[in-house]
């Protein structure tokens, strides 16, 4: 009875210690990393995110871009990190078909993480060339079916979720379109302006511009709802693929074992940045909107995204070294 009553005394004594240090966290710089090259929405975020974090708690939050591997390098240091709550990672909707992609990663995708908070998510755009005869959703999936394996389609690379995006519709739509993979949508985006490709679902930072110039057609959108920053264009349930949904969503995790009251301190003032009508207004005007839930809800958006894509890479059979 004694040694259960010193365990229950050391078990309440450790949770006071984790819950005296979430008050006084943090106490030193946090480091953010970014496991991709500078520039992009993720840098925009970064730098909205952590300027709001430093005024708040007085400490700075140190960007660190980890590039290499399609993310896989940045977010194994950041799994490797000390659970202290001062390493946070920016991972983004490739990181759930990551583990269906990849026959081996240097991390666990749900074991070794604490989820900490949302940021962002915002719809791909779904374009095609002007010369394509097609002005909706439902003309396209009419057209393909007449020309199974004769329309291109280009994506950022092998597993991009501009890859995935379009085996998504593929899948659903119940056509044949020829994948042309790229190292990055911008020379993609060039084919698709030159004919070379038929049609490709970039960010709508990535493809609206063109389609205001006139150099692409845009369709639809692939979120949920219609997008602020295009308000006109349907999402692709709406025109004509009942249940379709792609979403270019990006969110914070900590190394496993992260105290859960830091956690929880961590997310409720990411929560309250992303509330704040300028941060706002900054995300909208690039296409995405801010997000906002607890740890645990995020947690199983995690996992559900994981299941998602983990069978349209099966469907589509793709697979990275």
């Amino acid at each position: 009875m004694n040694r259960t009553l010193r365990i229950i005394a050391g078990l309440a004594l450790a949770a006071v210690a984790v819950s005296a240090a979430a008050q006084t966290y943090p106490q030193k710089p946090i480091r953010l990393i970014i496991p991709f090259p500078p520039g992009g929405p993720r840098d925009v975020q970064a730098r909205l995110i952590g300027p709001k974090l430093t005024e708040a708690w007085g400490q700075p939050v140190v960007v660190d871009n980890r590039a290499g591997a399609n993310g896989i390098i940045g977010i194994g240091l950041g799994a490797k990190a000390e659970p202290d709550g001062y390493t946070l990672v920016m991972i983004s909707a490739g990181f759930a078909a990551a583990s269906s992609l990849y026959a081996k990663l240097p991390y666990d995708s749900v074991r070794d993480f604490a989820p900490v908070a949302p940021l962002t998510s915002g719809p791909g755009i779904v374009v095609v060339n002007p010369s394509l005869p097609v002005r909706s959703i439902r003309e396209l999936v009419a057209h393909a079916r007449s020309r199974p394996g004769q329309l291109f389609f280009g994506s950022a690379g092998n597993g991009a979720p501009s890859h995935l995006a379009v085996e998504l519709f593929k899948t659903m739509a119940g056509i044949d379109l020829v994948h042309v993979p790229y190292k990055g949508m911008a020379p993609a985006i060039t084919d698709l302006i030159a004919g070379r490709l038929q049609l490709s679902i970039p960010t709508i930072p990535g493809g609206l511009p063109h389609a205001k110039s006139g150099k692409v057609r845009a369709l639809a959108v692939t979120g949920a709802q219609r997008s602020a920053a295009a308000p006109e264009l349907p999402t692709v349930t709406e025109a004509g693929l009942p249940g379709y949904l792609a979403t270019n969503w990006y969110g914070l995790v900590a190394p496993a074992r992260t105290p859960r009251p830091v956690v929880g301190k961590l997310n409720q003032e990411i929560g309250r940045i992303l509330a704040m009508p300028e941060v706002r207004e900054r995300l909208t005007n690039i296409g995405m909107e801010p997000e906002s839930n607890t740890p645990e809800q995020f947690a199983e958006f995690i996992k559900s995204e994981i299941v998602k894509w983990a069978k349209v890479v099966k469907a589509a059979g793709v697979r990275l070294e």
